[in-house]
């Protein structure tokens, strides 16, 4: 399959108005990246496990439980308006 076939034609999926020089560009990169995952083909990797990450990935958020919280006259102390112990905001949708 031709690089600048598949550069034009993927720009023109992408509704992208690429120029003949970011055409060419794009050539010469997509052709480095196909000529290096045929090099990656070659590499013997049988006695490799499959890994999603390079480092292990660990949780790291705090545990979740229950804590004492402010009321509602504490939360509605800094509200510029306020009723029945709610926010009252501008209406945004008609």
């Amino acid at each position: 399959m031709n690089a600048d076939f598949d550069v034009r034609y993927t720009a023109q999926l992408a509704r992208l108005n690429l120029s003949e020089e970011e055409i060419a560009k794009f050539q010469s990169q997509l052709s480095q990246v196909l000529d290096y995952v045929e090099k990656l083909k070659t590499v013997d990797v049988t006695n490799v496990e499959p890994t999603a990450h390079t480092y292990p990935i660990y949780n790291v958020f705090r545990e979740d439980a229950s804590r004492d919280w402010f009321d509602a006259e504490t939360a509605l102390q800094n509200a510029p308006r306020q009723a029945n112990d709610l926010f009252i905001v501008t209406k945004v949708v008609e």
